[in-house]
């Protein structure tokens, strides 16, 4: 890796001679020199000057430099440096300067032994260290095949679970279909499909609920090891809870009577924007007029190092917690408290009554995030709003979907055939079913494409940008209404990483008239609150995950703002950008950074972090692909990369045609053996869908790449070998695998997909975009809403390399672990961090932050988080 990140670098020829005859280096100090041998071994020139800019000069990148960051940490006698050092300090003299009064204290010289004069050689073994050892490996293959035995059992009791739930829901799907059939007349039939609605949507309501008080009763804090039967009835919960229908409802008032049913103490007025439902509900305490804005994860457990950690989560009244933020256990925030986005609390973070944080971990701020005013919202017109939520769901929406299905069936003679296939046996089974498969599939792309132009359009004349208006009223409704139907990842996915993305975010409503057509201008994952008050500028590319937030909330009220990024920007992934936020012309923003909402506006410059700080905008290195993006060769290339993408796309309907034909093959197989097998036909088809589902996409994936593993690249946007790779995107789906979540065959599945993975590792909700350069080691921890991503886009220029986890290694609640990365046996990485490109964690080291550096000792941590808990939890509230 160290030498393909030597290749790439672009100094000018006469500056690396000039380095090489030793230039004007003149290190003043040792420190200095060390520093300086080191660097030059990493860039491979014989001296360095002192006052030798690492990017401007030298021509390194942030990758380079994480190799030297990791040279510097193995020298036991130089000072560790991050790569926060890095950026605020560019030369070998003042980062030198900077670092001298953390250099590590001199080892006192070892006392001489009478032995000492013998020669350097191993002591020999005694027959007593002979034992103690055997009886260590015996000990360790003991607790490892223990282990094993437990991870085995719980896999199989988890299937046979799997198994026995879609047998109680088929037999509820047998009773529904033959209550319904009995029905005469259309007043009759709509009554019983209010009944049946009604009945089915709050049995898969109170399930959860009843299952959780049957299974655990009340969550405590405390620990428990994976894979035991504590572990499996925490996953029974959990998996319930997560899959209740209650989250389609986040930021209703319907949802916070959920929450409460399942144990939590949530105070009045309270209002929750996030579908990430808290599992530990027991140990989640909500003050007064609380708001909790959309993607929080505040689960009220995490996983770490072989075991399940459970701790409280206590907000205050009139608490903020902004958008993409993490909220660890052990953690408070007393009344009137502020987080700001893209934040995190770590455990034994508490936040004082009163006052604001922000970053990852969290530090004091004074930036208000406080940006719409309160409005009148009564405890009547939030019990209004639920009832009228619940009694639309129950008495319209879900009447009219099953009537508009039969209506569809009865009008189209070829879905009948679903219904009443063909004898298996015979040819016209499989026409039916192909015939019905592309009704389906286009018939619901053409629909969903003219409701998503059309109907929130004239939904979004109703609300006037910059009015606050109250919640739960018929303004907050269409506001609801627009962001849920302009969301929709399935468009999103066929258009995005191609030229058509900008097609249709403009057909959705953004304002890109000025957009310079690059064939990458958005990646495949972008979602905003509203999309007429969405502007993009001229050349700006952007990654995926981006999240426009241009609704502001209070726990009463709301408003709608217009959210402007500027011309020549570079977005990079998982970014939450605010409607204040203050960037304009030519920016980088990095990968999960913190886009500011005080000071001045920032132009010309990379923002990295959380809270960020300013980097270079671009490196040497970046620069080599300029030529490929104006002129004639820019319009060559896009043309035959807008071809490939074409063809891309079409693989990708291709697919899930075959992928949606087959499923109804196996409806329509089910339909046929129903009268002989009753619900045991119905409980097959489901688990037959979901093992095709898992094949299927898994062999599309495969077949992507040629059947071979993905290598690393550099290379430009505009080269065949990106376009591939824009194409194994596309076809690879993982929607399916969260299913998988917290047992044993999501890491088959992942082998399934080319990963390498360890045994007995524990993925709570982990991603990988290239499965093929990750390796995970024995026994590490993923939690829940984790990425390892093994590339890296910067304008033009694509990057992409292997990362590496060894056994052992646990990744925070949020964490995000960049390309070229090696994480050693035993490491941690905290919550909502984001480790950089290049970087190097050592064994049993515990690191956090954005960007990630060392940090103090996770047990340590986890035990002061009580302590902290207890003396800084705001009081808890009445229901």
């Amino acid at each position: 890796m160290l030498e393909k990140s030597v290749e790439v670098l672009t100094a000018d020829p006469a500056d690396i001679s000039t380095l090489q005859d030793g230039g004007d280096a003149d290190p003043g100090t040792d420190t200095e020199r060390r520093l300086a041998e080191v660097l030059a071994g990493v860039v491979r020139v014989e001296q360095v000057p002192a006052d030798s800019h690492f990017f401007n000069d030298l021509g390194a990148d942030s990758l380079v430099m994480a190799q030297f960051c990791a040279r510097v940490r193995k020298q036991g006698d130089l000072p560790t440096v991050s790569m926060k050092d890095i950026y605020r300090y560019p030369t070998i003299r003042s980062l030198s300067a900077a670092l001298a009064d953390a250099l590590p204290a001199p080892a006192p010289a070892p006392v001489p032994s009478p032995s000492a004069e013998a020669p350097a050689s191993a002591p020999a073994q005694t027959p007593i260290d002979v034992q103690a050892s055997a009886e260590e490996t015996v000990w360790a293959e003991a607790t490892a095949a223990a282990r094993t035995r437990r991870y085995l059992v719980c896999g199989t009791l988890q299937f046979l679970i799997f198994l026995g739930y879609s047998f109680l829901v088929a037999l509820a799907v047998e009773e529904a279909h033959e209550w319904i059939s009995a029905g005469s007349g259309l007043f009759d039939l709509y009554l019983r499909s209010v009944l049946l609605a009604g009945a089915g949507f709050l049995g898969l309501c109170a399930f959860p609920v009843v299952a959780k008080w049957t299974l655990v009763g009340r969550w405590r804090s405390g620990e428990f090891p994976l894979w035991g039967m504590a572990y499996l009835r925490f996953w029974v919960v959990k998996t319930l809870i997560r899959t209740s229908p209650v989250r389609l409802f986040a930021g209703s008032p319907l949802y916070v009577l959920y929450l409460r049913a399942l144990g939590a103490r949530i105070g009045k007025g309270v209002t929750i924007l996030s579908h990430t439902i808290p599992v530990c509900t027991d140990l989640l305490t909500i003050g007064d007029g609380t708001i909790v804005r959309k993607d929080v994860m505040l689960s009220c457990y995490r996983a770490h190092a072989g075991v399940i950690q459970t701790g409280p989560v206590t907000l205050g009244s009139d608490v903020l917690v902004s958008e993409h933020t993490v909220l660890d256990i052990e953690t408070a925030m007393g009344d009137g408290a502020q987080l700001g986005h893209a934040s995190s609390l770590h455990t034994g973070q508490a936040v004082p009554a009163g006052e604001r944080r922000h970053g990852s971990p969290a530090q004091p701020t004074e930036v208000d995030y406080r940006t719409v005013g309160p409005a009148d919202c009564p405890t009547a017109k939030r019990t209004a709003y639920g009832v009228v939520q619940l009694v639309s769901l129950m008495a319209v929406y879900l009447p009219l979907a099953l009537g508009g299905v039969n209506a569809l069936i009865a009008g189209l003679p070829q879905l009948q055939t679903v219904l009443n296939p063909q004898p298996m046996t015979s040819p016209a089974f499989y026409v039916d079913a192909l015939i019905a498969a592309v009704l389906v599939l286009f018939g619901s792309l053409l629909a969903g494409l003219l409701v998503v132009g059309t109907v929130p359009r004239v939904l979004s004349r109703a609300i006037e940008p910059g009015k606050v208006y109250p919640l739960y009223g018929f303004h907050y409704g269409i506001q609801r209404a627009i962001a849920v139907m302009t969301n929709r990842k399935s468009l999103n996915t066929l258009f995005g990483d191609s030229s058509g993305i900008v097609h249709y975010l403009r057909y959705l409503g953004y304002d890109l008239s000025g957009v310079e057509q690059t064939g990458s201008n958005f990646g495949t994952e972008v979602q905003q609150e509203n999309p007429y008050l969405s502007s993009v500028g001229t050349g700006t590319m952007i990654a995926d995950g981006l999240s426009i937030m241009n609704a502001d909330f209070s726990s009463t009220s709301f408003r709608v703002s217009r959210t402007s990024i500027g011309p020549r920007n570079f977005l990079g992934n998982r970014i939450a950008y605010p409607a204040q936020g203050r960037t304009g012309d030519n920016c980088l923003l990095a990968t999960k950074v913190m886009v500011p909402i005080d000071g001045p506006v920032r132009e010309g410059v990379g923002l990295l972090g959380s809270p960020s700080f300013e980097i270079p905008r671009t490196v040497m290195r970046d620069n080599r692909f300029n030529h490929l993006e104006t002129g004639d060769e820019l319009r060559r290339r896009l043309a035959a990369k807008n071809r490939h993408n074409a063809a891309t796309a079409g693989l990708y309907l291709l697919a899930r045609l075959i992928h949606f034909f087959v499923i109804t093959l196996i409806t329509m197989g089910a339909v046929d053996l129903y009268p002989s097998f009753g619900a045991l036909a119905i409980a097959l088809a489901s688990v037959l869908t979901l093992t095709y589902t898992v094949v299927h996409f898994a062999l599309v994936e495969r077949a992507s790449t040629g059947f071979k593993p993905q290598q690393p690249l550099y290379c430009s946007i505009y080269e065949s070998s990106f376009w591939r790779h824009e194409r194994f995107w596309k076809m690879a789906s993982v929607h399916y695998i969260q299913a998988f979540d917290g047992t044993p065959f999501k890491n088959v599945i992942w082998r399934l997909l080319g990963a390498r993975i360890g045994k007995r590792v524990f993925d709570d909700g982990c991603f990988f975009p290239e499965r093929t350069l990750v390796t995970i080691g024995d026994d590490s921890t993923l939690n829940a809403g984790t990425v390892v991503q093994c590339h890296s886009q910067e304008d033009g220029a694509f990057k992409s390399d292997r990362s590496a986890l060894g056994s052992g290694c646990t990744l925070g609640v949020g964490a995000f672990v960049h390309y070229g990365v090696t994480i050693a046996d035993g490491a941690s990485l905290a919550p909502d961090s984001f480790l950089m490109k290049g970087e190097e964690i050592p064994s049993r080291a515990q690191w956090g932050g954005n960007p990630a550096r060392e940090m103090p000792d996770h047990k340590t941590q986890f035990e002061a988080g009580r302590e902290l808990h207890v003396a800084q939890a705001a009081p808890a509230p009445g229901n």
